[in-house]
């Protein structure tokens, strides 16, 4: 089968390349599944790179998250059948003709979810509906967090406002704000304005943050720092800016504030079935009514797989970039 391989770790547009490799074959808990489209994820990028929590061993194939149609099933499934169309996340190997994933990181997929849509579904906004619950933040409360275009922040965003929950959203540009506001977010605020944190001040008004979410590390941590309520909520999402979290210790003392890290992927994996089918049929409902939108950059062939990882497209991108086999 046709697959986007990589011998080493490197700049992804370096070192992937579409080649041959063998058919992969489901164990009694998996199922093989013939690709439809399969999401670039920066997380895919770092694992390639050699820079992400999992590092595969060589030579590897790319890809954790897509859509598709099952072929074959292992001996030991029997919830899934040949012929559903189904996508998966938090698996390897998705950016090839086939794959396999164990039968309990499948989800199906309904007919009234269109491809495009269904292809991202899982991944980011499952793990933006998991950390909303690890923040344990209730209907009318505040969260802040930076990096809100990214594709968890824009899906944190539109998640919480369907659960009642405030956020207020920072980026770096007006661009980005124009971006937020076209999918109907609301309470975005561009870091670069020297006014900042009085318009966030503005926004709560006499109300508290009570959980803030960092995906950028650095100086970034301790401006949300400053900004959250007392016996609040820092969670460490992501480390964009490539430095360490700069936290005043007189902030977290006199605030009583707690720190935690978050790893989406991990917490999927370690769920229990019936509580992530809870968390995929809301996703499903929001998906469906409208409350959830996922926007494409754009979707190239497998053969383009330099051209879909360069740098160029995915610093520019506004929308998931999507491979189809």
């Amino acid at each position: 089968m046709r697959s986007a391989i990589h011998n080493s770790f490197g700049k992804p547009s370096n070192v992937l390349s579409v080649g041959d490799s063998p058919m992969p074959q489901p164990a009694a808990n998996e199922v093989r599944i013939k690709t439809i489209l399969s999401p670039i994820h920066n997380h895919d990028l770092l694992t390639v790179s050699g820079q992400y929590g999992y590092k595969p061993e060589m030579p590897a194939i790319g890809g954790s998250e897509a859509l598709g149609i099952i072929d074959a099933v292992g001996d030991d499934v029997t919830d899934l059948s040949v012929g559903q169309r189904v996508a998966c996340a938090s698996v390897h190997e998705t950016w090839a003709e086939y794959f396999v994933a164990p039968a309990s990181m499948v989800f199906n997929m309904p007919d009234s979810i269109e491809d495009e849509l269904a292809a991202q579904l899982i991944a980011m906004p499952l793990s933006a509906l998991m950390l909303l619950e690890f923040l344990e933040v209730e209907s009318g409360q505040w969260i802040i967090h930076n990096a809100a275009n990214g594709a968890v922040g824009k899906t944190l965003a539109m998640l919480a406002a369907a659960r009642g929950v405030n956020t207020i959203n920072l980026v770096r540009s007006k661009d980005a704000i124009e971006e937020l506001t076209s999918l109907g977010i609301k309470n975005n605020v561009v870091t670069a304005d020297d006014d900042w944190k009085d318009q966030v001040r503005a926004i709560i008004g006499d109300d508290k943050i009570t959980a803030a979410v960092d995906s950028v590390g650095g100086e970034s941590s301790n401006e949300l720092l400053s900004l959250l309520g007392s016996k609040g909520t820092l969670v460490s999402f992501g480390i964009m800016s490539g430095k360490p979290m700069a936290l005043d210790a007189g902030s977290l003392i006199f605030k009583q504030a707690v720190v935690k890290g978050f790893w989406g992927s991990k917490t999927s994996q370690e769920m229990d079935l019936e509580n992530k089918q809870r968390l995929i049929d809301e996703l499903l409902e929001r998906a469906s009514n409208g409350d959830l939108k996922l926007p494409i950059e754009a979707i190239y062939s497998l053969d383009d797989i330099t051209t879909a990882v360069s740098g160029k497209v995915q610093s520019s991108k506004k929308g998931k970039v999507i491979l189809k086999p």
